[in-house]
């Protein structure tokens, strides 16, 4: 048995006192009791009894809630799944003095299942499930959960799931706006979020999502399929004699080439730089947002302050376009 004491420390003396409660109490007749501080990832969680799992995530009522969910059921297998796990317990999940039946079903709570012998089972249908039995559902979720990501994440067998592990898992099931807040900001190591109080001055109001759930699902973006090329050989353009020009236009392409290396030194690029010369960018014309280049700043201002000196150094624009080019399609940017 865990639990987290709130001591209250005498001053004078250096006497610390802990009052656990009758609930807690039999831990410190059973003989020796461990005192050490509260680790990192307990630091927020209220005085009282912990989960016994094996699994520190078990502690976090924010987590458990989070894997009870049905969008998270469907991607760990479904609710069908779920409960032939449960069904394997073999045993009433019920603490009763009264006779259990030795024959055990399954009673679905919530999202959740629970074990039952035919007795409780018969006892609770068409009833309110008492809310011991509800907890002890989530419980069943959560772990059958953990389980699941411990096995996707091919982690070898009583691994304990850390945070950013879960949190692995919800990203490559699009699960990340279900994160709780609180859980996204302590791996990000942000601090937690403050809730205002009160009238605001304009100053102060954010004019973004600043979230941590917000920079993670942003982040994602960044590494999906950003374009898609379609083709239209009957468009009415191609039956005119003199076609107005189109200019084309993807603000979410030319974001991910500004979010990639710069293509002459490999440091964080600052521009989406467009192609001039070789007919592109005339006297008031810029080259479509597919003829891009990503580069840095101080490459970007020499290109434009000497582009035959530039080239020289560098190689073509062409050059270096081709090689990006055959980038975006390779890692599934353009498709």
């Amino acid at each position: 048995m865990r639990a987290i004491l709130t001591p209250d420390v005498a001053p004078l003396t250096g006497t610390v006192i802990f009052k656990p409660g009758n609930e807690l109490l039999s831990m410190f007749r059973s003989g020796k009791v461990l005192v050490s501080n509260v680790p990192e990832n307990l630091r927020d969680t209220p005085a009282g009894r912990l989960s016994d799992s094996a699994q520190p995530l078990m502690d976090n009522p924010s987590i458990i809630d989070f894997m009870c969910q049905d969008e998270v059921i469907a991607a760990a297998g479904g609710s069908e799944v779920l409960r032939d796990h449960v069904r394997r317990f073999h045993c009433c999940q019920f603490e009763s003095e009264e006779y259990h039946h030795k024959h055990y079903t399954t009673s679905k709570s919530g999202t959740g299942y629970v074990s039952l012998c035919y007795t409780h089972d018969n006892n609770f249908r068409d009833v309110h499930i008492p809310q011991p039995l509800q907890d002890i559902a989530k419980l069943n979720t959560a772990n059958w959960v953990i389980g699941i990501v411990i096995y996707k994440l091919s982690l070898p067998e009583g691994h304990q799931l850390t945070l950013p592990e879960l949190c692995c898992w919800a990203f490559v099931k699009g699960l990340v706006h279900l994160l709780p807040e609180g859980a996204v900001r302590a791996i990000l190591k942000r601090p937690p979020a403050e809730v205002p109080f009160g009238p605001q001055k304009e100053s102060t109001i954010l004019p973004f999502d600043n979230s941590g759930r917000h920079i993670i699902e942003e982040g994602a973006e960044a590494v999906k399929q950003v374009l898609a090329i379609g083709a239209d050989p009957e468009s009415p353009e191609s039956f005119m004699r003199r076609p107005k020009r189109k200019r084309w236009v993807n603000e979410k392409y030319t974001r991910w080439v500004k979010s990639q290396p710069c293509a002459c030194c490999g440091q964080p690029a600052d521009d989406p730089h467009h192609i001039i010369g070789y007919g592109q960018g005339g006297m008031g014309t810029k080259a479509h947002d597919l003829f891009v280049i990503p580069l840095c700043r101080k490459h970007h201002d020499e290109l434009h302050a000497d582009q035959s000196k530039f080239e020289n150094k560098y190689g073509t624009q062409l050059e270096l376009f081709f090689r990006f080019f055959d980038h975006a399609i390779a890692v599934g940017v353009i498709g």
